[in-house]
């Protein structure tokens, strides 16, 4: 079924499926790691490229390309590539892009191994990183060198959640011939989709909305063009980076459900941050909804919806976060998001640990932040939690 012309839950359900012989109603799982050829000419014809088909899962499977296909649909993409986690989507990106001397500018309030891996691994590779906050505009402008190649921007950031003009950020990038990549994890392609506001590459980490019932990992990335397309897939292919064929079935399963379950998260999340903005024991809360966000008409204008990730800060700070973390009986105490179950957790301790002090706090990383991803509960017991765990306080 061609879906490029279907609405964005037609897609959902559809795109990149397809139907075997035996007429499956779903995308059947080829587990396997290789694939016979027809003839030694077949063979030679499809590592030639002659000839449509499949050699060797690394390099593609059915049950793979048919999520990657559906990604690419819904982000509005040329291509998508599905990895085994968001920190391999991450670790390619930057392999295919960067080389000794390059430069990148990042988000600095961005998930804690993302910037991990480009200061400790990439580091030793001769790669240069700048990390500022890119809501502010100008601190782009000013971090850009004659051997920057990369804006990476994530956008909700991780855990702040402040926003980036993606459209302005990447005027200014292509200005001086930078790719653009953009996490798209926080918002995932039914609420905002990058590509369309001039990013070159997104990224995301399956493992979160997209799949959604926290039981697998993995990560992708849309490329927007066919060359760049090309480059990121024959690195991906190298380094050995892909995706299970069962792990691509499990999330083609959960991605079909994405936008009924976010309309249910973000509903629940807008009732919560209400709640916590109200509350005597909240010394300041970030929700994209709440008119009193900063950015609350960037996020109108530049998502569809607010998302379910909300970031507060507790009167006491450290000890209080603690207290608060540690009495919540319906919310998990765990990292990750996007799920369907509520999440808590302290960024400063738990994501981003590996990420240094004095950088948490230069991104607003602070000691009292929690960050709680609302899940598709009954939003009153979700309440109800939180204040019989506040109340301990």
């Amino acid at each position: 079924m061609n879906t490029k012309n279907k609405g964005f839950d037609t897609k959902l359900i559809h795109a990149g499926d397809f139907h075997d012989e035996f007429g499956s109603a779903v995308t059947p799982i080829y587990q396997t790691s290789t694939f016979s050829f027809k003839s030694a000419e077949h063979g030679a014809n499809l590592f030639a490229g002659k000839e449509q088909g499949f050699i060797y899962t690394r390099i593609g499977n059915p049950t793979i390309n048919a999520l990657e296909n559906k990604l690419a649909e819904l982000e509005n993409g040329f291509g998508g590539i599905a990895l085994a986690s968001g920190m391999a989507a991450v670790s390619t990106v930057y392999a295919a892009i960067l080389k000794t001397g390059d430069h990148m500018i990042s988000t600095g309030a961005v998930y804690g191994p993302s910037r991990a891996v480009m200061e400790s691994i990439f580091a030793d590779f001769g790669v240069q990183s700048t990390y500022t906050n890119t809501a502010v505009l100008e601190n782009i402008e000013k971090a850009i060198r004659p051997n920057t190649k990369m804006l990476y921007l994530e956008t909700p950031a991780n855990p702040t959640i402040e926003l980036t003009d993606i459209k302005a950020a990447c005027e200014i990038a292509h200005k001086h011939n930078i790719i653009v990549v953009v996490d798209n994890t926080f918002s995932s392609p039914y609420l905002q989709k990058p590509l369309n506001l001039g990013a070159d590459i997104v990224l995301h980490s399956l493992t979160k909305f997209i799949n959604g019932h926290a039981d697998i990992v993995g990560g992708a990335l849309i490329v927007k063009d066919e060359q760049l397309y090309k480059k990121v897939r024959k690195t991906m292919t190298y380094m050995g980076g892909n995706m299970d064929p069962h792990q691509a079935y499990l999330v083609i399963r959960g991605v079909k459900t994405l936008s009924i379950r976010i309309d249910r998260a973000q509903e629940n999340a807008m009732k919560v941050a209400e709640f916590l903005e109200n509350h005597p024991k909240i010394e300041w809360i970030k929700y994209p909804g709440l008119k009193s966000f900063p950015q609350h008409e960037l996020a109108k204008q530049q998502m569809t919806g607010f998302g379910s990730m909300i970031s507060f800060g507790v009167k006491g700070g450290y000890k209080a976060g603690i207290v608060l973390m540690n009495n919540v009986k319906l919310a998990l105490l765990a990292v990750s998001l996007g799920g369907v179950e509520s999440l808590i957790q302290h960024p400063a301790s738990m994501t981003h640990a590996g990420v240094s002090k004095e950088a948490r706090l230069e991104a607003g990383i602070t000691d009292e932040l929690v960050r709680y991803a609302v899940g598709i509960e009954t939003v009153e017991d979700i309440i109800e939690d939180l204040e019989q765990a506040l109340a301990k306080i």
